[in-house]
């Protein structure tokens, strides 16, 4: 935990994410990137001289297979408000529209959802579970599949519904994150989705592996190419 809390420290104060009075609805899945935002966050809340609320926000995609129970328990072992947004994004995308690359849609759908759950709940921030090797690969998908050089920001304002999503993970390497859940036991939320790992993401993840294996270092060239080249990662300009 003292790792994740230290990166997710200097993230939030390099990108001053977080201020005092801050309603945050915090995105969760019940994975382990969820998982170990949502944890972080609540035990930063002990000691950021900032004070801030927290509320979990999990949105169901009406699949047979989904079981959030694990997620449910954690936050009321936690104390930790916990709203269940139903929804039918799941059916929508795979038996309405029958989408052969459904992430897309699933994600302009869930990311829809989300933000006007945070505005009905009062809140005026999203905290969202990207993590450092997600920049990267949001990065290279932009660049293969899209032409364009691009990646999301550590933090994000939506004028239209006048929140900020945040990304307190974005220091965070993939296999911390899985260290910190398998040494502690977390039990975390199967993936329900048809598609999961299967997709272009998947596909650069792997890309990406491979190369490190030859280059352990790879991934932070790459990371550090993105904070030069996008001034919204550039701290030295903050």
């Amino acid at each position: 935990m003292k790792k994740i809390l230290a990166c997710m420290r200097k993230a939030i104060t390099d990108y001053n994410m977080i201020q005092k009075g801050d309603k945050i609805a915090v995105g969760v899945s019940g994975g382990k990137d969820s998982f170990t935002l949502l944890l972080g966050l609540n035990r930063l809340r002990e000691f950021l001289p900032e004070s801030f609320e927290i509320t979990a926000v999990c949105l169901t995609l009406g699949l047979d297979n989904e079981d959030i129970s694990p997620l449910e328990i954690l936050c009321k072992e936690k104390g930790i408000p916990f709203i269940k947004k139903e929804t039918l994004i799941g059916k929508i995308v795979f038996d309405v529209r029958n989408e052969k690359n459904p992430c897309s849609l699933c994600a302009n759908l869930r990311r829809g959802a989300l933000h006007n759950t945070a505005v009905e709940l009062g809140c005026n921030k999203v905290a969202l579970g990207h993590h450092l090797d997600d920049v990267i690969e949001t990065f290279f998908l932009s660049l293969l599949y899209e032409g364009r050089i691009n990646t999301f920001e550590p933090v994000t304002y939506l004028s239209k519904k006048n929140l900020h999503l945040i990304r307190p993970l974005v220091y965070m390497p993939e296999f911390e994150i899985k260290s910190f859940i398998r040494k502690n036991n977390i039990q975390v939320v199967e993936n329900p989705c048809p598609a999961n790992c299967k997709t272009s993401r998947q596909f650069v993840k792997d890309l990406i592996q491979n190369l490190c294996t030859k280059d352990p270092i790879i991934k932070t060239r790459i990371f550090g190419a993105i904070k030069r080249h996008f001034p919204q990662w550039d701290t030295t300009n903050l």
